[in-house]
């Protein structure tokens, strides 16, 4: 584990953003490849990064469907401290079952990777899940510093979705990124391939019950779903400084399915393949936007 003080890590990861950010990356513009390389690895370790996402969406799932963590599900599987200011979330039945579900599959798949004796276990990072930290993340995807009254994620299943579909979307294109890096380790290189297919089905669930109700409001404020959702997806393009990775529920027609289809519920290239992220994508992401305790926990991990 770390040898290193979190604080010293946390200035280095500062430092690394600021040599990736000498110049601003709009959304339709193509940076420079070296800002966007994969970091080297072993398999081994490509798959235990992932770890950290998986313990983070997983938490979060369980808590905001049943208000239990991953120890009521399967004890002792996880060590490492409890999610800061988690909470059950006000959901509709159907969306509440849904969570439940994915949160049960996250458990799954994190004993899956740790059952094949070649990814050596990680301590479960102490991720801040509250009010306060998800309201954050709403803020810098509209630019304000105050919202009347304050978003509380939990509030509702509008609220709640498209935090749950940003979390999944970083995984699954992580995953998206490492499988071609996994080619000389057979084990590995399957249970990436059935992670990603389970992963990607989430999403495009999340994305279903988004576009559902793209139009209605997020009342009290003056936004709806899309325009939420947008939101979020050009702040993570800002943030990860690679290009277009994230996408709207709709866009404009030449930027859709071969430039007929303004629907837009799984982002793609020009050629509707998936977009994929470096781990050094995902670290500026947690960084800048909601989870700087696990982007400073996870390059600590690391040293």
């Amino acid at each position: 584990m770390a040898s290193r003080s979190c604080l010293y890590t946390f200035i280095d990861l500062l430092l690394l953003v600021q040599f990736l950010s000498i110049r601003s990356v709009k959304g339709n513009d193509l940076p420079p490849p070296h800002e966007c390389i994969q970091v080297l690895g072993t398999g081994a370790e490509l798959i235990q990064f992932s770890l950290n996402l998986f313990y983070l969406e997983t938490s979060l799932f369980l808590y905001a469907s049943t208000g239990k963590g991953i120890d009521a599900v399967a004890p002792n599987l996880v060590q490492g401290p409890l999610p800061i200011g988690v909470r059950i979330a006000n959901l509709d039945n159907i969306t509440r079952k849904i969570i439940e579900e994915f949160g049960l599959q996250g458990v799954g798949i994190v004993r899956a990777i740790l059952n094949t004796k070649l990814v050596d276990p990680i301590k479960m990072p102490r991720v801040n899940l509250s009010v306060e930290e998800m309201e954050h993340f709403v803020h810098l995807a509209f630019n304000v510093t105050v919202l009347t009254p304050p978003f509380n994620a939990y509030a509702n299943t509008l609220n709640f979705l498209p935090a749950a579909a940003s979390i999944t979307s970083l995984i699954r294109q992580y995953y998206v990124r490492i499988l071609p890096h996994l080619a000389d380790n057979n084990v590995l290189q399957v249970l990436a391939t059935s992670i990603l297919g389970t992963v990607s089905a989430r999403f495009g669930v999340f994305r279903t019950l988004l576009y559902q109700i793209a139009d209605v409001t997020v009342s009290p404020y003056p936004f709806n779903v899309t325009t939420l959702v947008d939101g979020i997806a050009q702040l993570m393009n800002r943030h990860g400084l690679c290009g277009v990775k994230d996408e709207g529920l709709i866009v404009a027609l030449e930027v859709g399915a071969e430039k007929r289809s303004r629907i837009n519920l799984i982002p793609g290239d020009v050629n509707s393949l998936a977009f994929s992220r470096t781990q050094v994508e995902i670290l500026k992401d947690c960084l800048w936007n909601w989870q700087r305790n696990l982007a400073c926990w996870i390059v600590s991990s690391w040293r």
